[in-house]
């Protein structure tokens, strides 16, 4: 990995662990092993570097965001969402656990009225997806509380459980609660 790759990862932890304000670029350089200079020669500000850090995940979100269009009311596009949405929050855990525990107080920093966009979005097409509060709710349970639970510190966790089961468990965890979705009449007719 590079210099500009090594700066980013070690600013992701950092922004996750001490917090976006709690972390200063000094602190960075110093467990880069670097001066405080040279992170300002690959990212001109911090704000540069929680860009870097997160901004890949937020475009990835997107594009998944993207891709299912009006197809949640398919059975199988859904599937193919949830699996894909999972894969997303196992393999950006610390972006998500900072977007969820910082992103309130980080309003007007760019990347995150990206992140805060982007989750509107998400949210207004599930409402114009279904037809009554019960599913309203499913969605937002399914989805935040996989995003909760996997961006949350397991403390309490003497071992983790492997990868491959947690992601399994959570795929039909989220597909069973998403099942029994209906709904409005629009969105009936948009999936026809």
């Amino acid at each position: 990995m590079s210099t500009h790759d090594d700066l980013r990862d070690i600013a992701l932890n950092e922004f996750a662990v001490a917090g976006y304000s709690g972390t200063s670029l000094q602190r960075i350089a110093e467990i880069a092993g670097l001066s405080k200079s040279s992170v300002l020669y690959h990212y001109d500000s911090k704000e540069a570097l929680l860009e870097a850090a997160i901004g890949p995940a937020i475009d990835q979100m997107k594009s998944i965001v993207d891709s299912i269009g009006g197809s949640l009311l398919d059975a199988d596009r859904r599937g193919v969402f949830i699996e894909q949405f999972v894969d997303f929050l196992l393999q950006h855990r610390l972006e998500v656990h900072m977007f969820i525990n910082q992103g309130p107080g980080l309003e007007d920093v760019p990347v995150i009225d990206r992140a805060n966009d982007l989750v509107v979005h998400l949210s207004t097409f599930f409402s114009s997806a279904v037809s009554n509060t019960e599913d309203h709710l499913r969605f937002g349970i399914a989805l935040g509380g996989a995003a909760y639970v996997l961006s949350a510190k397991q403390e309490y966790s003497l071992e983790a459980p492997p990868v491959d089961e947690v992601r399994a468990a959570l795929v039909t965890i989220v597909s069973e609660l998403l099942a029994p979705l209906s709904t409005t009449p629009s969105a009936r007719s948009t999936a026809n």
